[in-house]
């Protein structure tokens, strides 16, 4: 299957058609499944944002493409990228829940499903296959220390 086409929309993109796919979903069927968890989507998008800009301030900072489609010039493997192999990601799927966690209606909770299982079938592989590319096996070393998710 030739996903060219996906990796050229970005991960913030999807997201945001996601989010608004769920708004028009929730408008037409309001499948409430718990009222507004307010502390925990504070607590969760804080946390989300918070490890989705430090990674993308690492990656200004080592000068390298953030964007996925464009050549990578260096391999940051310190900071949040020891936790994970992909800090945007799960800082913007937490961002999903916390707005799941927020309305508290099924289709939220839907996105933020989809956006991990599009990340984790279409954009990881992709990246991943990318980095073996590019930095052979140094990143080979990083992917057996640190897991793709958490």
């Amino acid at each position: 299957m030739n996903i060219d086409y996906l990796i050229e929309y970005r991960p913030p993109r999807i997201a945001l058609t996601l989010v608004l796919l769920a708004i028009a979903f929730h408008a037409i069927i309001p499948w409430q499944l718990h009222p507004a968890l307010t502390a925990a989507a504070t607590l969760t998008a804080t946390v989300g944002f918070s490890l989705m800009i430090r990674a993308w301030w690492l990656f200004k900072l080592a000068g390298t493409a953030i964007c996925p489609s464009e050549p990578s010039t260096a391999l940051v493997i310190h900071d949040v990228f020891s936790l994970t192999r992909n800090p945007m990601y799960v800082g913007i799927t937490l961002m999903l829940v916390a707005l799941a966690f927020a309305i508290g209606s099924a289709p939220f909770y839907l996105a933020a499903i989809g956006f991990g299982i599009v990340m984790n079938a279409v954009f990881c592989p992709y990246e991943e296959q990318k980095a073996r590319a590019e930095f052979g096996a140094a990143y080979e070393a990083y992917a057996r220390s640190v897991r793709r998710w958490l």
